[in-house]
C-alpha cells in the first residue's frame, strides 16, 4: 500500500523526507525545511551533497590497526612516524578521537572500540574491537609502524557503562604485563568526551593516572 497517497507533496519529495527523517534529532519538521532547502537549491549543490554522500560511502572505511575512520589504510595517524606508537589511547568512538587530538596533547596513537560495553543492551566484548586492542598489545606487528605497545591509555566517557568498559580492559589488560592509566578524573562523571572543552580534555591527557 502507498503511504504518500494524501500527500500534498510529489512522491520524490516524501520519499526524501522520510529519508531526511531517518537521521538522528530529525522530525518531521525538521525534514521537511531540509528537503525544501535542497529544492530550491541550485542543482550543482544538491549534487555536490549527493556525491559527498556517495564518496563517504564508497571510501571511508575503518583502519586495520586502529579502527579510525579513514580513506586511506592505515590512517593518517598509525601512519606518522612522528607520533608515539608505544602509547595507545583508547576510545569508544571516531568523535571521541578527534575531540581530543584537537587538544594537541596527545603524541601517541589511538584505538577506537566503536562502542562501550552494555550487557543489557546485548553489546558484548565480541562485539567491539578489543580482541584487536589484544592483539596490538601482544604482538608489535599489529600495532602501529610494528612498535612494542608499552601504555595503554584509557579514555573512555566518565559514565556507567565506560567505566564499567574500563574496568573490564584493565584487569584484562594487566594479566598481559602492560602499564594501563586513565584520562584523569577532572571530566565531569556521567559526561561524554565529545562535549568536553580543549582545556578539560588537555588536563585529563597530561593528568592521567595509574589504574590499580
Amino acid at each position: 500500500m502507498n503511504n504518500h497517497v494524501n500527500s500534498a507533496y510529489p512522491e520524490p519529495v516524501d520519499r526524501m523526507i522520510d529519508e531526511l527523517c531517518k537521521l538522528p534529532g530529525v522530525g518531521r519538521r525538521s525534514a521537511e525545511r531540509m528537503a525544501f532547502h535542497l529544492l530550491k537549491a541550485q542543482r550543482e549543490d544538491a549534487m555536490k551533497l549527493s556525491q559527498a554522500i556517495a564518496d563517504v560511502k564508497q571510501n571511508v572505511r575503518y583502519c586495520s590497526v586502529c579502527y579510525n575512520l579513514t580513506d586511506i589504510n592505515p590512517c593518517r595517524i598509525c601512519a606518522d612516524d612522528r607520533r608515539d606508537a608505544s602509547a595507545v589511547l583508547v576510545v569508544e568512538q571516531p568523535r571521541d578521537l578527534i575531540s581530543l587530538e584537537q587538544t594537541g596533547m596527545f603524541s601517541g596513537v589511538y584505538h577506537v572500540l566503536t562502542g562501550r560495553l552494555d550487557p543489557l543492551s546485548g553489546i558484548e566484548p565480541g562485539d567491539l574491537t578489543i580482541q584487536h586492542l589484544y592483539d596490538r598489545v601482544d604482538h608489535p606487528a599489529k600495532n602501529s609502524r610494528g612498535v612494542k605497545v608499552t601504555e595503554v591509555i584509557l579514555g573512555l566517557n566518565p559514565n556507567l557503562e565506560g567505566d564499567s568498559t574500563a574496568l573490564f580492559l584493565s584487569d584484562q589488560l594487566s594479566r598481559k604485563g602492560v602499564k594501563v592509566t586513565r584520562l584523569a578524573r577532572g571530566l565531569p562523571a556521567g559526561s561524554q568526551l565529545e562535549y568536553a572543552s580543549k582545556a578539560v580534555l588537555a588536563d585529563a591527557i597530561a593528568g592521567r593516572q595509574s589504574v590499580s
